[in-house]
């Protein structure tokens, strides 16, 4: 098709909303169409450009032994309060109810949805390892949805589920997910980084997790590494190593008058003692 026939209508205005330089280029572009708060229609120029991520995606998750699947994107409230997250993600998901009086919601995820299916085909260890993954929508109620397509509403995403009968075969599962994300990230030519991550409410806060950070000015995560330690990890997680702290040993509380004293520095110089060592008490 010819650039003049096609469907394409670009903007001088810069949209109000538009925070970052991503979001106000997309929508000057005339790759987006405004809906509602963080919900967007992807239009023609959108579409091309997203094939072409998902085309990648689909190339790296199959190479890693993913199938590919399309789960519903409404879901029963049985399957969540199974789990026990129908109250706890209650906040980010969209519940309502059908003609029927039965609950039901939008997927933010589909963790519940996937272990539903699994539990009612797999029916022996040997048809293990399992590795399913789609690409599909998405909606999480956020609070203040920002950033366009960084923090939205309704969003694309690409998520994927795996089983395994042994601890070994889950490792070696993960180090597949973990190379096929590297080679995709690459693939698409973002400059990014590995940090250890917090599962938060989708696993167990022993769990081996990592994401694969795109840096950039703007955005909600930060992070903190080392070049010299080969560390890097979101600033949840991220933990330190103290070295040389000695403690004097504790010693018997006593009052002793500071009068005329009228700052900590006063103080800490009467009492010979640092300021760093030094309470001040907020009545």
């Amino acid at each position: 098709m010819r650039l003049s026939q096609a469907y394409w209508q670009t903007y001088k205005e810069v949209p109000k909303d538009a925070e970052i330089p991503s979001h106000r280029l997309m929508m000057r572009a005339g790759f987006l169409h405004k809906v509602g708060s963080g919900i967007y229609h992807y239009l023609p120029f959108a579409i091309r450009t997203l094939q072409k991520i998902e085309a990648i995606i689909r190339e790296e998750m199959n190479r890693a032994g993913s199938m590919e699947v399309k789960m519903a994107v409404v879901t029963p409230a049985e399957l969540w309060q199974e789990s026990g997250r129908w109250e706890a993600a209650r906040d980010v998901m969209l519940q309502f109810k059908d003609r029927a009086e039965k609950e039901m919601c939008i997927s933010p995820t589909n963790e519940e949805t996937v272990t539903d299916i699994f539990r009612k085909t797999v029916k022996s260890y040997k048809q293990l390892p399992v590795s399913l993954y789609q690409i599909n929508t998405k909606f999480r109620d956020e609070i203040r949805p920002r950033f366009g397509l960084m923090r939205g509403r309704e969003f694309v995403m690409k998520d994927a589920y795996t089983f395994h009968e042994s601890k070994e075969c889950l490792d070696e599962g993960y180090d597949k997910m973990y190379a096929a994300y590297e080679r995709a990230f690459t693939r698409l030519g973002l400059e990014f980084i590995v940090v250890e991550a917090d599962a938060g409410m989708m696993a167990g806060a022993d769990c081996k997790t990592h994401e694969f950070q795109v840096v950039a000015d703007t955005g909600e995560d930060l992070v903190v590494y080392s070049n010299e330690a080969n560390y890097a990890s979101n600033i949840e997680k991220a933990a330190t190593i103290r070295k040389g702290l000695d403690f004097a040993a504790a010693a018997d509380l006593k009052e002793v008058e500071t009068k005329g004293k009228s700052t900590i520095k006063d103080v800490c110089d009467f009492l010979k003692i640092p300021q760093y060592q030094s309470l001040k008490s907020l009545i």
